[in-house]
C-alpha cells in the first residue's frame, strides 16, 4: 500500500466531506463515522475517479463501506502497492 495514495484519499475525504484528515484511518466507516450521505458518496466517487484517472464501477461503489475498502480498490486498479 502506497502512503501516498492512502494520502491522496484522506485530502478528498476531508474536502467532500468536511473531516479533518487527522479523523481519517483506515478502518473509517463512511456512513457510520463520517455521516456520509448518497450525494456525497457520489461526489466522493467521483473526485477518486479524477484523481487516480480510473473508473468506478457503481456496484463496487456501493461497495465502500470503509476507508479500507476503498483503499483496496484503487491500489488493485492501479497496481500501487
Amino acid at each position: 500500500m502506497s502512503n501516498d495514495t492512502l494520502a491522496k484519499i484522506k485530502q478528498i475525504l476531508s474536502a467532500e466531506l468536511g473531516i479533518d484528515e487527522m479523523e481519517i484511518n483506515l478502518s473509517s466507516h463512511l456512513k457510520e463515522d463520517f455521516d456520509a450521505d448518497p450525494i456525497s458518496v457520489a461526489d466522493l466517487i467521483v473526485k477518486l475517479e479524477e484523481e487516480f484517472d480510473l473508473r468506478i464501477p457503481q456496484n463496487q461503489a456501493s461497495e465502500f463501506k470503509t476507508v479500507e475498502d476503498i483503499l483496496n480498490y484503487i491500489t488493485d486498479q492501479t497496481g500501487d502497492i
